[in-house]
């Protein structure tokens, strides 16, 4: 018989009825979903969840404009959201899989959602009050380096007088992308939030063949084949220290796009958490994520809490706010999310 079996195991996989991740962990009552394979929800800006699933899904000759759900294969690992404790099964992947030995209870206030989350908004003066607290913040800002960029940028200024950062985390980590000439101010706004700059991520560019960026677009004086991140800390975070090396190799992409290798090394550093990222574009929104910037379509808030705190401060902007089915909504524990936790 041995001789028959297929090497590595068997190839074929049986599908989990529940269909995604988070509807099994619910059903299940278990912080993991079950070892089928699952899908993962395409919504789209267009998307009115309340309709449904597509009667065609992914033979759907109109899927850029139909809008029913549509599914996709989900290649990620399981992460237990929303669940009472941090960490996926197995061992470290590629896409941030924590050993369940270094899995440690998260706060309630602190659980994040699968979902994708986002709001269209000018970031410089958006009211952060209404978001509550994060385990990790991720900022790339739009600095000025005196060249053509397709998009705005925001003045030194701007960052020093107008962001109201520090409300956003009691005990968290921050991930500051900067520019050159932009280091030392990067170090200056971290200490105004209230953070320690404790640690500096180095992205190494290369290109689809692998080899190191040599002709940049950046740099007065030489080419950049690299960007810089400072990482600060506030307060006491629960994080899972040394898993990560503070050098990235990726692939050079759109303008000022970061790699999407990104998130599930901060998954691995505080998994489970909620977290944030300003100045985001559409292609960075991810589960577990809420994204601010202006270049986002609409408004996508699946918290209720999250709904009602942008309501009550932004009543002009309901129409912006994607409509959801009652069962797609989550949360509704009162204020209790954004409670100040020491």
């Amino acid at each position: 018989m041995e001789r028959f079996k297929t090497k590595g195991g068997p190839a074929l996989h049986q599908y989990c009825h529940m269909l995604t991740k988070e509807d099994c962990r619910r059903a299940r009552s278990a912080p993991h979903a079950c070892s089928g394979l699952h899908f993962v929800r395409i919504i789209q800006p267009h998307t009115d969840i309340s309709l449904g699933d597509c009667n065609y899904l992914d033979t759907c000759n109109h899927m850029y404009t139909c809008k029913r759900i549509h599914y996709e294969l989900d290649p990620t690992p399981d992460h237990p959201f929303p669940g009472p404790f941090m960490g996926g099964p197995g061992l470290l992947g590629p896409m941030g899989g924590v050993p369940p030995h270094l899995a440690k209870p998260v706060p309630g206030y602190l659980q994040a959602l699968s979902e994708p989350q986002w709001v269209n908004c000018d970031v410089r003066n958006y009211d952060y009050s209404t978001l509550g607290k994060f385990g990790v913040i991720m900022a790339d800002p739009p600095w000025a380096i005196h060249m053509d960029l397709p998009y705005g940028i925001i003045t030194d200024d701007e960052l020093r007088q107008e962001m109201d950062v520090a409300c956003l985390q009691d005990h968290g980590v921050m991930f500051l992308w900067v520019t050159g000439r932009a280091m030392e101010l990067g170090r200056e706004l971290l200490e105004k939030w209230g953070y320690k700059r404790v640690e500096e991520l180095l992205w190494v560019k290369i290109n689809q063949l692998q080899r190191i960026i040599r002709t940049g677009r950046t740099g007065h004086w030489l080419n950049h084949s690299k960007e810089h991140c400072l990482v600060g800390i506030k307060g006491n975070p629960t994080l899972n220290k040394m898993l990560d090396c503070d050098v990235l190799v990726a692939e050079v992409r759109e303008t000022s796009r970061k790699p999407d290798e990104m998130y599930s090394l901060l998954e691995r550093l505080s998994p489970g958490t909620r977290k944030l990222e300003l100045f985001g574009r559409q292609h960075n929104t991810q589960p577990g994520w809420i994204t601010l910037g202006n270049q986002l379509e609409g408004v996508r808030l699946v918290d209720e809490n999250l709904r009602k705190k942008f309501l009550a401060r932004y009543p002009e902007r309901a129409s912006d706010l994607s409509p959801l089915a009652n069962s797609d909504i989550r949360g509704g524990d009162g204020d209790s999310e954004f409670m100040h936790h020491g």
